[in-house]
């Protein structure tokens, strides 16, 4: 069985910013753009019957769509890097949904994710790079940011047991509700009417 994730796509306007990130450190190895997604939840190697479970329990969540922006780069690894990530903007709606795929998959028997949700798209994974080409990559970048983009949809990834960072396969698509953020608030604006 190949390896399962949730993930969040990137649009591919906000990939095309983010190829305009690659190169810059010796050593690194670049993610592919059309592998660009932030990951919600590792899954793992699971059999069939737990996949189809996953699936099933998946496709009945109810959120509405929001916005994402992309913002910041970093790395993971402090003394002894191993990846440069794009950060995410922090928003209720990401971490909601990440705790409730988090929760439906503990349900179904899996262990609790022991990392800490930290949202990002991985840009470079690092092996025996110099700590000094890192820093001096980072402190160049820093205040990289997108424009806003509307998340549509999660979908659930499968990728073969590798290095990283693909070839990723599309399994599963999970549509979010269509919100509408011209009228969200008309209702709202209209005059109160005095009784008096």
């Amino acid at each position: 069985m190949p390896r399962l994730f949730t993930a969040l796509e990137i649009p591919r306007n906000v990939a095309m910013s983010l190829s305009l990130l690659r190169g810059g450190i010796p050593g690194a190895r670049w993610i592919d753009v059309e592998n660009y997604h932030i990951t919600l939840r590792f899954i793992g190697d699971v059999d069939g019957r737990t996949a189809d479970e996953i699936v099933d329990r998946l496709d009945r969540i109810d959120r509405p769509e929001f916005q994402a922006t992309l913002t910041g780069i970093g790395s993971f690894g402090s003394k002894k890097p191993h990846s440069i990530w794009a950060g995410v903007s922090p928003s209720p709606e990401i971490y909601a949904l990440q705790a409730e795929i988090e929760r439906i998959c503990q349900r179904i028997g899996l262990p609790p994710d022991p990392r800490k949700f930290t949202p990002h798209v991985t840009l470079a994974r690092l092996k025996n790079c110099r700590l000094d080409d890192v820093v001096h990559y980072l402190a160049g970048r820093g205040n990289f940011h997108t424009a806003a983009f509307t998340v549509p949809r999660f979908v659930l990834l499968s990728s073969k047991e590798s290095v990283g960072g693909g070839p990723y396969l599309t399994e599963e698509i999970f549509p979010l509700q269509e919100a509408s953020y011209g009228n969200a608030y008309a209702g709202e604006m209209e005059p109160v009417k005095s009784l008096l």
